[in-house]
């Protein structure tokens, strides 16, 4: 469940920054407290993503060592 929740929130971060770069900073309308909570959890999520990806990635399996 924890790696669905991390994956969403990677989903959304990846795309405000595709928005960012086009001027729309989505998650800055917010507010500056519910913005720097979206933000950490972002980075939580892509920490964990990290750590825990090779154990989880089927294709990530498959490649040689």
């Amino acid at each position: 469940m924890l790696h669905k929740i991390a994956f969403i929130l990677l989903v959304i971060g990846g795309l405000n920054w595709l928005l960012t770069a086009f001027g729309w900073n989505v998650v800055a309308y917010l507010g500056d407290t519910l913005a720097m909570i979206v933000y950490i959890l972002v980075g939580l999520s892509a920490i964990y993503e990290v750590v825990t990806h090779w154990g989880r990635c089927k294709e990530c399996a498959k490649m040689p060592a």
